[in-house]
């Protein structure tokens, strides 16, 4: 317990899935934590959550469309009044992108692209100037397996996380030639059970656990993934037991990538 006591984090996409996850998870371990998420009742609810469990104060919530510049401002300014600070930045929120390269429409490709990657882009830029009040500070970018291995089915989100993945290492050298205290990395989750997988099942017309089973095959530990799963190695990223890991990747996929 207390692995991020003091810190001081904000997580994106936090109202359901793997942003719940990192938030609650953080939380336990001591830190206070600021959710946003476009769906403002959603992370309002896990913001309570975590209250009622490790008491008020703990956690705030936030309406927050991750595109817009003026609600990262936003979101920057609560963070600075109601947590102090912030030490720890999670962007999380992403959407999938649909469609080979012949039916992915141009405006799923730029939807994905504002969601996945400007969302990252704008995190990082805002809010470095809080990150170096509070050192050492950690950016955890989750970018995911399919930004490392490719897949003839969905290009604009192979490319999406893949930019997630090269940006991570662009602002890791930027915050470390300048001498701070503040890492930047990329987590790669592959399958995971969130929400997102009830849609993959109501797309597919199967049954969620045909569609775990199919999934499960793909995967050498042969399971789908645990949101917990990937908020443990969210825990180590933000805690300062990783203040020697800047410009890395995590892979938290089962042993997909080694095959």
């Amino acid at each position: 317990m207390g692995r991020v006591s003091g810190k001081k984090a904000l997580v994106t996409g936090a109202a359901q899935g793997l942003g719940a996850a990192h938030a609650h998870t953080l939380a336990r371990e001591g830190a206070r934590v600021l959710l946003t998420d476009i769906n403002g009742d959603g992370a309002a609810a896990q913001a309570a959550a975590i209250n009622a469990e490790f008491g008020e104060g703990t956690a705030f919530s936030l309406h927050h469309d991750v595109t817009s510049p003026d609600d990262w401002d936003a979101a920057i300014a609560l963070a600075a009044q109601a947590l102090g600070g912030l030490s720890v930045l999670v962007n999380n929120a992403g959407v999938g992108v649909r469609g080979n390269i012949e039916t992915c429409t141009l405006d799923d490709w730029h939807r994905g692209f504002a969601i996945n990657v400007d969302s990252v882009f704008l995190g990082c830029q805002k809010a470095l100037p809080l990150l170096r009040d509070n050192q050492p500070g950690s950016i955890i970018n989750i970018s995911s397996i399919a930004g490392l291995i490719a897949s003839d089915t969905m290009p604009g989100y192979n490319a999406s996380k893949a930019a997630v993945w090269m940006l991570s290492k662009s602002v890791a050298l930027y915050c470390a030639k300048r001498g701070w205290d503040i890492r930047c990395n990329s987590v790669h989750p592959t399958f995971v059970d969130t929400p997102i997988l009830d849609g993959i099942s109501t797309n597919a017309g199967l049954a969620k656990d045909v569609v775990m089973g199919k999934l499960a095959r793909q995967i050498p530990l042969g399971r789908v993934g645990d949101p917990q799963d990937i908020a443990n190695g969210v825990l180590y990223l933000a805690s300062d037991e990783s203040r020697f890991m800047t410009g890395a990747e995590l892979k938290l996929d089962g042993g997909i990538s080694a095959m």
